[in-house]
């Protein structure tokens, strides 16, 4: 999804690194590699485990119409994409026969969790993966205390505070998270009802390695949500391992969605594609408006 937003005031406790009021506690090894990373980019001190990014995701996922575009005007219907990702999955499940199909949800790719709380208002139980160890930290904090206080950046280093709050309303103990590698899921997951891939396959190292493991995960007569702005990116992902976006030894351009048209279809059914914006907030005056690709497959019974 992308780079982005600001800093929290810390405390060392024990050890332990502790943001004032109950965001996620992270150990003084990962504090410590945080710093590094400001100083020396390293492969494994991605932008993933910064503070600025779990703000700006944080803001994306459970952040209030005008806190994340403060103007009147500007691309409303984009706001509250993990809310309508979870919407489009309730709504599949619902025309689902529910003695055939399990009531359990798997969202991999999680981040902060707003999609995986959402899905709790239909499925029994929701599991939420995430490669992020901090968003992984952030998912627990929310699902034990409710909400998270954060900052998010105006401008340099002028912050504003905001909190994210899971909707009271949701039983939170149906949700659970760990982190894991979506190319190397772990075998005892289990199957599901509902699968949700948000925004994730350009972003791995191995996709197909992910793609083929979908048929496993996905129980006869469930179904799967795959979302993606087909971003491709050498930094991610290996030209040879792509699914898309440059032309084959002939000179024919390879599209993504023609690729996982041809690998899912051996196990799943297209029940519809339409495409998704969403909006994500970096600054004040700097945002990202894109449009994801959302294809809904229903596993063959």
């Amino acid at each position: 999804m992308s780079n982005l937003l600001c800093n929290y005031h810390h405390y060392l406790i024990g050890g332990a690194l502790l943001a004032s009021s109950s965001i996620a506690a992270y150990s003084t090894y990962k504090l410590l590699r945080l710093q590094k990373s400001k100083e020396v980019k390293k492969k494994d001190a991605t932008d993933y485990e910064s503070e600025k990014v779990l703000s700006e995701y944080l803001v994306f996922h459970f952040g209030a119409p005008h806190e994340v575009l403060r103007y009147s005007y500007g691309p409303k219907d984009s706001l509250d994409f993990p809310r309508r990702l979870a919407d489009e999955c309730l709504r599949v499940f619902s025309t689902l026969n529910k003695d055939m199909v399990p009531s359990r949800a798997l969202d991999i790719g999680c981040a902060v969790g707003r999609t995986s709380f959402e899905l709790t208002k239909g499925f029994d139980e929701v599991i939420g993966i995430d490669y992020s160890e901090a968003f992984v930290d952030a998912c627990n904090i929310l699902k034990a205390n409710g909400s998270i206080k954060y900052s998010v950046q105006d401008e340099w280093q002028l912050t504003t505070p905001l909190t994210a709050v899971v909707d009271t309303n949701i039983d939170r103990n149906k949700a659970s998270f760990q982190q894991g590698d979506a190319c190397n899921l772990p075998l005892d997951l289990g199957q599901f009802g509902c699968v949700v891939a948000a925004n994730l396959i350009c972003r791995l190292h191995t996709p197909m390695d992910f793609l083929n493991r979908l048929s496993s995960l996905v129980a006869p007569g469930g179904f799967l949500l795959l979302t993606s702005p087909f971003t491709f990116s050498v930094e991610y992902t290996p030209k040879k391992n792509m699914l898309g976006g440059y032309k084959d030894k002939d000179g024919n351009p390879v599209w993504a969605s023609n690729t996982l048209q041809k690998v899912l279809e051996l196990d799943f059914e297209l029940l519809e594609s339409k495409e998704m914006p969403f909006f994500i907030r970096e600054t004040a005056h700097k945002n990202q408006w894109t449009v994801a690709y959302a294809m809904i497959w229903k596993r063959k019974e």
